[in-house]
């Protein structure tokens, strides 16, 4: 459960059903980083873990990005989850061949309206502060999704969260990678 730690001016905010979500997803990543790296300098760090459904989304939408062979570096999926037990460990992996840009997604809790929200924006997220652990900021990018309410009995609210609407999620933020992705790759065939 991430915490973003400032407003950045950058964000876009979208319903994860909207018919445009991963357009609008794709354009608000590509705002943020205009020219994007090469695939090799691309991380995206998918935070979360396969044992509670609210916090699967990360997880979730690591394996579907695996599943499309990307060009760019996924770390975090169903089979090996980045989670709050080896948060440290990965990014101290990850340090060792730095990517020039991480985009870190992780599931949230918020307000009943929000739910189903998907916020995209500039700067470090903090994983685990919607339940309150303290954990490394990670990220220049942020990707995160309202799963469900917050504020009482996080850890039970987790537990409760409908798969559909997760997965549903994972599959807006994988579309909108992508299609962000191949959208660069376009644009630098044509210089």
């Amino acid at each position: 459960m991430a915490k973003i730690n400032s407003v950045p001016p950058h964000h876009a905010r979208i319903k994860y059903n909207q018919p445009d979500a991963p357009e609008v997803i794709s354009q608000a990543l590509i705002s943020l980083c205009p020219v994007i790296p090469s695939p090799q300098d691309i991380l995206i760090l998918c935070i979360g873990t396969d044992r509670s459904t609210g916090d699967s989304l990360g997880p979730l939408t690591g394996s579907k990005l695996q599943e499309h062979n990307p060009p760019f570096q996924v770390v975090g999926c169903l089979e090996h989850p980045v989670h709050a037990a080896n948060l440290a460990e990965t990014l101290a992996r990850i340090q060792a061949n730095p990517p020039n840009w991480t985009v870190a997604i992780d599931a949230s809790l918020g307000n009943m309206d929000g739910v189903g929200l998907v916020n995209i924006g500039a700067g470090a997220l903090q994983p685990g502060a919607g339940v309150n652990k303290r954990l490394p900021q990670v990220g220049d990018v942020y990707i995160t999704g309202i799963v469900n309410v917050g504020g009482f009995m996080e850890y039970f609210v987790l537990q409760n969260t409908r798969l559909s609407l997760v997965s549903k999620m994972a599959d807006v933020i994988c579309t909108g990678l992508l299609t962000a992705f191949a959208f660069q790759n376009k644009k630098a065939g044509q210089r």
